[in-house]
C-alpha cells in the first residue's frame, strides 16, 4: 500500500518477516524544494503497548496523530484494531483533525495498518508497507527483498536507501524501530 501522491516528503517501510516488525523511516524534512532538516525523526516506539509507527506528511500533524494513536490504545487495553478504527474515524469527522495532512504505518506484533485522515483503515496483505513519497520506491524494493535471507531490519534500511536514490524527498539518514 501507498500514499496518495499528495504527501511529499518522506519515506516509510514497514516490514514483517520471520515474526520481526520493522518500521524504518528517512529524516528529510522539506520545505518546497529546499531541505530543511536531514535528520528528522519519524519513527517512533510506543514502549507500554509494544507499538511502532512511522508517519509521511506534515510533522506536527503526524506528531498530533501519534499522541492521539497513543490515547486511543491506551483506552482500549493496547487492542491496535480497535484504536486504529477508533483514530481513523476521529480523523475523518473531528472539525481539527480533518485537516491534518499525513498517513502513518503502524504496527505490533500481530497486525499493520496504513490509516489515513479519509478514514481508512487498510491492512496489507504481504507483510509490507511504504508510504509517502518515497513509499512506491520503498515498497518495491522490499518485495524483491523479501525473497532473500535478509533480515526485516535489512530489508527496511535496503529499502529505504534505494528510495533515497530515486526520491529527491527522501534521504539516507534511516531511523528504525523494531518489536
Amino acid at each position: 500500500m501507498t500514499s496518495n501522491s499528495n504527501w511529499h516528503g518522506t519515506t516509510i517501510v514497514l516490514i514483517r518477516k520471520d515474526k520481526n516488525v520493522v518500521v524504518a523511516g528517512d529524516g528529510q524534512v522539506s520545505l518546497g524544494n529546499t531541505v530543511i532538516k536531514s535528520t528528522a525523526k519519524k519513527v517512533r516506539k510506543i514502549e507500554k503497548r509494544n507499538v511502532i509507527a512511522g508517519f509521511a506528511g506534515s510533522t506536527a500533524d503526524a506528531l498530533t496523530l501519534f499522541e492521539r494513536l497513543e490515547a486511543k490504545l491506551e483506552k482500549h487495553a493496547g487492542n491496535l484494531t480497535r484504536a486504529a478504527v477508533e483514530l481513523a474515524k476521529d480523523w475523518r469527522t473531528d472539525k481539527y483533525l480533518r485537516r491534518l495532512e499525513a498517513l502513518m504505518a503502524i504496527a505490533d506484533k500481530e497486525k499493520s495498518f496504513i490509516i489515513s485522515g479519509t478514514g481508512d483503515v487498510l491492512e496489507p496483505e504481504e507483510g509490507i508497507i511504504g508510504i509517502g513519497s518515497g513509499g512506491n520506491y520503498a515498497l518495491a524494493a522490499a518485495k524483491v527483498l523479501m525473497e532473500t535471507k535478509m533480515s526485516a531490519e535489512e530489508i527496511a534500511k535496503k529499502s529505504i536507501q534505494v528510495a533515497s536514490e530515486i526520491c529527491v524527498f527522501t534521504n539516507n539518514n534511516i531511523t528504525l524501530e523494531k518489536i
